[in-house]
This record gives C-alpha cells, sequence and structure tokens, in this order.
C-alpha cells in the first residue's frame, strides 16, 4: 500500500508539472502574439508617418479657389517627390507654404514660371507680350473679377499662382507676398480620392 501512495503521488505531481508547463506555454505564445501585434502596429505607424512626411501629402480642400477642378471639401494625395528631378511646370497644381502666412498650406495652379513676365487683360493670360494667351480650359466660369490691366514680373526661382475659380480665388493677384519661391513648394498634387477619384494633370498651354 505505501508503494502505491508514492507512486500515485508521483503521478500527481507529474500531472501538476504537465499543466503548469502548458500554462506557461500558453502565457509565452500570448505574450509573443501581443508583442507581434505591438511590433506590426509599430512599423504601420512608421511607415505611415515617413510616406506622409517624405513622400506623399494628404491634403483637405476647404474652399472652392479651385473649382471645378477641385472641389470644396474633396480630399486628394500629392506627391512630395515629383520636383526632385525636374522643375515645375505651367499648369501644375501644387501644395505650398501661403507667402503671407506660412504656417497655412495653400493649393493653386502654376501660371507663371520663373523670370517670366505674366500679363494679365480681357480675362485673358498671355506670358512675356505673347499675342496668344493662354489656353484654359480648366476655368471654372467667364473670368470677371481682377482680370484686366495686371503685370507682373516672376523673380528667377519663383511661381506665380492662380485658382481655376479665378472670380472667388485669393491668389498671386492679391499676395502682400506675391510669388511662391520654389523651396515652399510642397507637393504636386496627383489625384483626388474623396469626392469621387480624379487624377489632376491638366496643363496650361498658348491657344
Amino acid at each position: 500500500m505505501e508503494q502505491n501512495n508514492i507512486s500515485e503521488q508521483e503521478n500527481d505531481l507529474q500531472m501538476n508539472e504537465k499543466k503548469g508547463s502548458k500554462k506557461t506555454d500558453e502565457k509565452e505564445s500570448t505574450a509573443k502574439t501581443i508583442l507581434e501585434y505591438v511590433i506590426s502596429i509599430g512599423i504601420a505607424i512608421v511607415a505611415a508617418l515617413l510616406i506622409n512626411n517624405f513622400i506623399l501629402l494628404n491634403a483637405k480642400v476647404p474652399s472652392g479657389s479651385m473649382e471645378n477642378t477641385i472641389m470644396t471639401g474633396d480630399r486628394l494625395f500629392g506627391f512630395r517627390l515629383s520636383y526632385l528631378m525636374e522643375d515645375p511646370k505651367r499648369g501644375d497644381i501644387v501644395i505650398f507654404k501661403y507667402p503671407d502666412n506660412e504656417s497655412i498650406n495653400y493649393i493653386k495652379r502654376i501660371i507663371g514660371l520663373p523670370g517670366e513676365t505674366v500679363t494679365i487683360k480681357d480675362s485673358k493670360v498671355y506670358i512675356n507680350n505673347s499675342a496668344t494667351p493662354l489656353k484654359e480650359d480648366y476655368l471654372k466660369e467667364e473670368w470677371v473679377i481682377a482680370n484686366d490691366g495686371m503685370q507682373f514680373q516672376v523673380p528667377e526661382g519663383c511661381y506665380f499662382m492662380m485658382g481655376d475659380n479665378r472670380n472667388n480665388s485669393k491668389d498671386s493677384r492679391y499676395w502682400n507676398n506675391t510669388y511662391v519661391a520654389r523651396d515652399k513648394i510642397l507637393a504636386k498634387a496627383i489625384f483626388r480620392y474623396w469626392g469621387g477619384f480624379k487624377l489632376l494633370t491638366n496643363t496650361a498651354d498658348y491657344e
């Protein structure tokens, strides 16, 4: 009988050890799973920050100055690396630091390039005193406000900006600091993803 009791006690100890080992394995597995989730979330957050700060600029448009190309409340992505290897072009829609208050970002279309003379006459834009105006099919409506008798000499390294909704756009025509320096351009708007998908590739050209 005594031998049997000893054997039963040993069996009980072995079973308890197995249960304890199983619980330990379960805890370690749970901890490992949680750690994997935390690492995955951390990587996702870091990746999002890197993409948002160095590759894409996620912007919400609060006004109608770019209608009907971009509507009030639309959300879009700008590509921060667009001008890494090339210069901004006329007709590009860009996001930049507002020259009169650089804590605010603006979105407009590039109209005048560095060194150019921009003349606004009879609701048309002329570059370097050309006989033919820019062809601007993207304008929202007939341009009737601040549409005549204006001329601007764009400095080197700077750009003259205008909105597509010319009758309701606070742009280079009105700013105290008229021009946008190249290093203040944050990104080129590439597509609208909220408000209906739309590629933003319109350009300005001569008629």
